[in-house]
């Protein structure tokens, strides 16, 4: 009988360390700790990510462990974030997988978090179809905005991103002007599902072929905020659920127009979606909608696997041991870190 395959995904690219271990594809234990203080900030403080990083990545690895019923000598590999993200919160990840690796004598597997974002569609999960070959994948969140050509694990080619900001930026910022706490995305989808989503009307972005720009729409949010605030202080109070509709409406459309455009133009109809702004309401309907009336096959993530996890980083990394494609202690962690 062929050995069990015990892969231990570490993740720490941002504001959330993960760790996670599967077997054999499927999720034993999957932990997340998230970072409270960069709320008070508006938005996530680097320096404080990083020692965040370092109070919790032992705990968060012992428990991982601890709740998969297994010993550290039953890892087959350890499987980490080498990027993108940010510097200082991927070198406290690297470097404890690192010397994981050597103390314990097993393999190191390094791990492009965005391809993680894609691959967490073939963890093992029971009433989750897995994608074929070729498909699409649009990966969205805090700091990407991209759509994938993906031909296999491993061979994917981005044919669309954003030229500026991130579509998490976009409902972030949009919701700091508002006056919402951070991170304000999920509760602009929170007001949006009890607004008029044609109330407000806010121009889409004319960027060429399958690229994305969202700075133009942000400072359209703030211009119309200002001036209406001007005329009626209490404007946003009297409108906040009408304003966070449309908002989100005209989002979704930016979106889902270039995935159409990108299905025409590759004829796939294969399309998954990944990156915490997957988790968001309006995105999740207008696929289900597409699914219907374009006969696409759409696949959306459970919920704990949107946002950034070790889960993602462990599959891919699972992956890779397959291939045997192991890295050596020479690597280093890479803020930017193309697909």
């Amino acid at each position: 009988m062929a050995e069990d395959i015990y892969i231990l995904g570490i993740e720490s690219s941002c504001d959330d360390t993960a760790a996670a271990v599967l077997c054999n594809g499927k999720i034993r234990s999957n932990i997340v700790a998230t970072q409270k203080v960069h709320q008070q900030y508006g938005g996530v403080v680097p320096e404080l990510a990083s020692r965040a990083h370092q109070q919790n990545i032992v705990p968060v690895i012992h428990q991982a462990i601890a709740n998969a019923n297994i010993g550290k000598k039953d890892i087959s590999a350890i499987a980490f974030t080498r990027g993108p993200g940010l510097m200082g919160s991927l070198l406290v990840g690297t470097s404890f997988a690192k010397s994981l690796s050597m103390g314990l004598g097993i393999p190191l597997i390094e791990v492009n978090h965005m391809q993680a974002h894609i691959l967490a569609h073939f963890i093992e999960e029971d009433g989750f179809k897995k994608p074929e070959f070729p498909l699409l994948a649009m990966t969205i969140s805090g700091g990407h905005t991209q759509i994938v050509k993906v031909n296999d694990y491993f061979t994917m080619e981005v044919i669309g991103e954003t030229m500026d900001d991130a579509v998490g930026e976009a409902f972030d910022k949009s919701a700091k002007i508002l006056g919402l706490p951070y991170p304000g995305g999920p509760l602009i989808d929170k007001y949006a599902r009890e607004g008029d989503p044609k109330a407000f009307k806010f121009p889409k972005p004319k960027v060429g072929g399958l690229d994305f720009s969202f700075s133009g729409f942000k400072t359209a949010v703030l211009y119309f905020v200002e001036k209406q605030t001007k005329e009626d202080p209490d404007f946003i109070e009297k409108n906040l659920k009408d304003i966070c509709a449309s908002i989100q409406y005209t989002i979704v459309e930016i979106l889902m127009d270039k995935l159409k455009k990108a299905v025409k133009e590759t004829g796939i109809k294969q399309v998954a979606i990944g990156g915490g702004v997957s988790a968001n309401s309006g995105i999740r309907n207008a696929l289900y909608d597409a699914e219907r009336r374009y006969k696409w096959q759409c696949f959306i993530p459970k919920f704990e696997y949107t946002t950034d996890n070790a889960a993602m980083i462990a599959i891919a990394g699972h992956y890779k041991y397959l291939k045997q494609e192991f890295s050596d202690f020479s690597t280093t962690a890479q803020a930017r870190y193309k697909i």
